[in-house]
């Protein structure tokens, strides 16, 4: 099963996904909120043939049923629609499954559903939405790493300019959300980042 690239935007609709897949991306994730369903179907379909194209793992968050119908290669599921998902039928379809973690008990539930990855946030303070965690900081990354025998995926307040502190405290891959979507030039520093990963997967194997 491919794994999330070491970086990978995070974007809250197809338009974003036509803008940065084709500069390069390896991973992308949509983040669709309220839409009806024929909207979230529309550009699920849209979305997987896109990254099809351009050879970029491409991931939905939360709507399992419809990644399912649609073959989406990966899912991405909060805690709450954890709850609420058929996690043997993701696997039975041949998905991905990643999960969110903030503590130490949503940890222990996403172990339990075996996921391909779990991603630990927020490292930083993030202002993209009102969270009740603190921020978690760098040491949290490596004590995940030790918890969970796989990928931790960070994100949460990640810029540019934090990335390599937070690859040398562990993260396998660095998920980011406002430092491109509200940046003023995107693609700039989409390209930017793909310059930092090109870097660093240079180096070889010290990659965590």
């Amino acid at each position: 099963m491919p794994l999330p690239d070491l970086f990978y935007p995070i974007v809250p609709d197809l338009g974003w996904l036509e803008r940065l897949v084709p500069l390069g991306i390896k991973t992308i994730q949509l983040r669709l909120k309220s839409a009806e369903e024929g909207e979230i179907r529309r550009q699920i379909a849209a979305g997987r043939a896109l990254c099809e194209t351009h050879d970029c793992l491409f991931i939905v968050n939360d709507y399992w049923r419809q990644a399912i119908d649609l073959g989406a290669p990966f899912v991405h599921l909060g805690q709450e629609d954890l709850r609420g998902a058929d996690v043997g039928a993701i696997r039975r379809a041949g998905l991905g499954l990643g999960i969110s973690t903030h503590d130490e008990a949503e940890l222990e539930t996403a172990l339990a559903a075996d996921p391909d990855y779990v991603a630990l946030g927020p490292i930083y303070e993030t202002k993209l939405k009102k969270m009740r965690w603190a921020p978690q900081g760098l040491a949290r990354i490596a004590t995940w790493r030790a918890r969970a025998p796989r990928p931790v995926v960070a994100i949460g307040g990640i810029t540019l300019e934090r990335a390599e502190a937070v690859r040398a405290a562990g993260a396998h891959s660095i998920a980011v959300v406002t430092d491109i979507v509200s940046h003023p030039e995107p693609e700039a520093r989409v390209a930017a980042w793909l310059a930092w990963r090109s870097e660093v997967l240079g180096r070889g194997p010290e990659r965590p």
